[in-house]
């Protein structure tokens, strides 16, 4: 005669060994329907290259980058005494088709600050502006560039700053 005990014990394994098939039974099911997949893709694309007519439609293009204007494309702050900071702010508008998503602004040394440019995607037609900050130090004739980094077709726009530095 089987105890109670033993019988709970046979149902655990069975139930651990139904388990582990149906866990077998998946994974099979999941490689059948990933060929499955793969195969259907494949049939497309052979359908498709059979009857591609695509000389006879007509092409149309896409353009699917922002595009940005700028105000201006360079500041002269003129003659400055070094160490003098300066200020100066650039207006810049989405002249595309798409939300232009400006992601970074940069300059060509830590001397040239860009800040305040707004992060939300700037709808076609709109303008928004972004502050230079230079702090005025150097010797003569100087030019940083400030690279706007964007979802335009080049990716990266500039613009520069020039000052010519004297001493106090």
């Amino acid at each position: 005669m089987i105890s109670k005990k033993k019988i709970c014990i046979l149902k655990e394994i069975i139930r651990y060994k139904n388990f582990k098939k149906l866990n077998i039974l998946k994974k099979y099911l999941l490689i059948l329907t990933l060929l499955v997949s793969f195969v259907s893709l494949g049939q497309r694309s052979i359908l498709s290259s059979i009857f591609d007519d695509s000389e006879d439609k007509e092409q149309i293009e896409i353009d699917d980058y922002a595009s940005i204007t700028f105000d201006k494309s360079l500041h002269d702050f003129g003659t400055i005494k070094n160490g003098v900071s300066q200020e100066t702010v650039f207006t810049y508008t989405n002249t595309g088709n798409i939300p232009l998503i400006i992601s970074k602004i940069t300059s060509s040394c830590g001397c040239t600050v860009p800040t305040n440019w707004s992060r939300a995607p700037l709808l076609p037609g709109q303008f928004s502006t972004f502050t230079v900050n230079f702090d005025g130090k150097g010797a003569n004739k100087v030019s940083k560039t400030i690279n706007i980094f964007a979802n335009t077709k080049k990716g990266r726009e500039s613009v520069k700053i020039t000052a010519n530095i004297v001493k106090p």
